[in-house]
């Protein structure tokens, strides 16, 4: 499974919205994600790939595309 197969698995599990509109462009903000399903998201992806997010670099993350090549940044660090 692709990383952004698992981001998106993750992430539509957490907010419970299986059914919607995951793009690049799609935010936090749009998949009505509140600060603890962000947390709960974070740590499942530490979790599944056992990485440490770091919450200065996620800031400048706006939208999945970015997120999920943050994720695969630091997959591939972690190599």
């Amino acid at each position: 499974m692709s990383v952004e197969e698992t981001v998106k698995k993750i992430v539509t599990r957490i907010v419970r919205k299986p059914d919607i509109n995951f793009s690049p462009t799609t935010t936090f903000q749009d998949l009505e994600a509140d600060s603890l399903d962000i947390v709960q998201i974070l740590v499942a992806l530490e979790d599944t790939y056992d990485i440490e997010i770091q919450d200065e670099e996620l800031q400048k993350v706006t939208n999945m595309g970015e997120f999920i090549a943050y994720i695969e940044r630091k997959v591939a660090e972690k190599g």
